[in-house]
């Protein structure tokens, strides 16, 4: 990666802007968005920012950059058109160690403004590392319309109802069964449709039904295909990353291993130089095992399982 991609906390902290066009109201748009105070420099301002400088929190300097006006600041955009001048501000804000972010000069950032999908608590931010701003505005586009506009209201309601699960469900493990569940299910749909009573209800009947005894555990077989994670499926991708306990043989290729959650943990059942391969009915028996910890149980192959593996056999075992 170019960058380290963080979400960076600037509630009441000041951030400088300067430059009164498009760019530099982009901006100070964002920072207020994320509750920062902004100071604005610029002798002249387009319409845009005319009305940003009416806002709370935001200071307007009629006149063009000057080195004092770095002072206090946490973060500074410098988007004055001037290339002289916005390389001397982000000179200057580097020598006091300010991050800086110059519009469109991505050799003078120290940070870079990715495309943001807001669903707020929900952010998602996509950035190419400057290499192709349009690529980025153009995956923006296609998570708007995958993601549901109310997704950040199905946040706020995992928010308030966190203390009940946990009061409810106090293993770890079986919670985070029971929140992967939630977001793709009965009670999320309500939850975005707008239905929150009968979101609510739904959720009581569920806890209590996790309080009257252990929930069994699960276990998916997996063919990787030929190797190339673009080719699984959306149901093999997202069994990957809820698995606790991942199975695997030598020929399923690191790029697939590498979706898998990285807290889940990775047996090798498979052969290779100078260990021997797990016999079948050792690897059933286990899966068996795991899964009657209340775990969920990934056997990953690859090609196809029930041409090049022994499905049938796992299947039959654990029926």
């Amino acid at each position: 990666m170019k960058h380290l991609p963080i979400f960076i906390d600037i509630k009441d902290r000041l951030v400088l802007v300067a430059g009164g066009g498009e760019a530099a109201a982009r901006r100070a748009e964002a920072a207020l968005a994320a509750g920062a105070r902004v100071r604005l420099a610029a002798a002249e301002i387009c319409p845009a920012l005319e009305d940003v400088i009416e806002r709370e929190g935001v200071e307007y300097r009629p006149r063009g950059f000057q080195a004092g006006d770095l002072e206090g600041a946490a973060l500074v955009f410098a988007a004055t058109g001037n290339a002289a001048l916005d390389e001397r501000i982000s000179m200057l804000a580097k020598d006091v160690a300010i991050p800086v972010n110059v519009a469109d000069r991505l050799d003078m950032c120290s940070f870079v403004m990715p495309a943001v999908v807001d669903r707020s608590p929900v952010v998602i931010a996509v950035a190419s590392g400057g290499d192709s701003p349009i690529l980025s505005r153009v995956l923006k586009a296609r998570l708007e319309a995958l993601i549901p506009a109310g997704l950040g209201r199905l946040a706020r309601f995992a928010a308030a109802a966190r203390d009940r699960v946990k009061a409810a469900i106090p293993d770890a493990r079986k919670r985070r069964h029971f929140w992967e569940d939630m977001v793709e299910g009965a009670i999320a749909e309500y939850v975005l449709a707008g239905q929150g009573d009968k979101a609510n209800a739904l959720l009581e009947t569920t806890l209590a039904d996790a309080q009257r005894g252990p929930a069994h555990g699960e276990v998916y077989l997996v063919g990787a295909g030929p190797g190339d994670p673009d080719l699984l499926t959306f149901r093999a991708l997202r069994l990957l990353q809820k698995a606790d306990v991942v199975l695997h043989d030598r020929l399923v290729p690191d790029a697939i291993l590498d979706l898998v959650r990285h807290d889940a943990e990775r047996v090798f059942v498979g052969k290779r130089r100078g260990e021997h391969a797990l016999p079948q009915e050792d690897i059933s028996k286990l899966m068996i095992k795991l899964a009657r910890q209340g775990k969920r149980v990934l056997r990953l192959k690859s090609g196809d399982p029930f041409v090049f593996g022994r499905g049938g056999e796992e299947i039959e075992a654990l029926a």
